[in-house]
């Protein structure tokens, strides 16, 4: 999608955070039509302060994406206003951090419907209206660079983000055939307010072994990633990616050396099986099978 003015985007979150810089970045270096669906009003109504003066073509939707029936409302409001969506971003996401044995279902149920699910339905929203338009498109998830790498406290954020980078592997092999792209963006540290979201949690997962609204917890994660990328900055990154239909986003080259130990160790341990008798049985057997050699 080299040509992305006049088209339409549908960037989820986009109220604040990475979503919002995405939204500024797509609707002012891209000049593209930009719909951006929140499901906290004061997000959206403060983002539309700043596009508002500058004239430029944004229209805020408040939506819970975890809502399947308000997603498909959402989906045709976004057609009336600006024509059917070109590219869709499912950047909305969720944190909640704490040890494993403390967590609750809730606690996994909050973020599995948002970071997960609420992607889910974004893709099983727009994809058949894709495809069904047969004029190609494209499609950005943002999972994380814990897609990639568990730390204690973050098994439930882990889970969510390593299934996003699997579903998003499985879309750009699927989609390529209907020249519908995907890309995955796995940020490390953004200077955003991701660590308040669980202000926006729902009073239906309001059981938690976590923190709440804690200010010194707030600031306390905020000096994590205060230092990292500005939204914006990401956002012609990821507008980059878009053009040149790149699946991988990873702008982190710090991770290098843990994720060059972390696949070193992976590579060991199938090396141990090399001289396993079945082995040779099952590459004669298997050899038409994805990944045989």
């Amino acid at each position: 999608m080299q040509d992305l003015e006049g088209k339409v985007a549908f960037i989820t979150g986009g109220g604040s955070g990475v979503a919002l810089g995405q939204a500024k970045v797509f609707a002012e270096d891209a000049r593209m039509k930009v719909v951006i669906a929140d499901i906290r009003r004061d997000h959206l109504e403060e983002a539309m302060g700043y596009f508002a003066t500058r004239g430029l073509p944004v229209h805020p939707i408040h939506l819970d994406i975890t809502d399947r029936e308000a997603y498909v409302r959402a989906a045709d409001e976004a057609e009336r206003v600006f024509g059917p969506v070109d590219l869709l971003c499912n950047t909305a996401g969720v944190s909640q951090f704490g040890p494993i044995e403390s967590a609750t279902y809730d606690d996994w149920d909050w973020q599995l419907e948002v970071n997960l699910k609420g992607m889910i339905n974004g893709v099983q929203t727009f994809m058949p209206r894709m495809i069904a338009r047969a004029a190609g498109g494209h499609i950005v998830n943002t999972a994380s660079m814990s897609a990639f790498v568990a730390l204690p406290s973050t098994a439930i954020y882990c889970t969510t983000k390593y299934a996003v980078r699997g579903l998003s592997e499985s879309l750009r092999i699927e989609l390529e055939r209907y020249g519908i792209g995907v890309s995955l963006l796995c940020p490390g540290g953004v200077n955003t307010n991701i660590h308040e979201s669980v202000l926006a949690r729902p009073a239906r997962f309001g059981r938690t072994g976590y923190y709440g609204a804690d200010p010194e917890v707030f600031k306390r994660l905020k000096s994590v990633i205060e230092s990292g990328f500005d939204p914006v900055d990401l956002a012609r990154i990821v507008l980059a990616a878009v053009r040149r239909n790149e699946f991988w986003i990873l702008p982190y080259p710090e991770f290098i050396p843990t994720l060059e130990r972390y696949h070193k160790t992976v590579i060991a341990a199938l090396r141990e099986y090399e001289s396993d008798p079945d082995y040779e049985r099952r590459k004669k057997l298997g050899r038409h099978m994805p990944g045989a050699q």
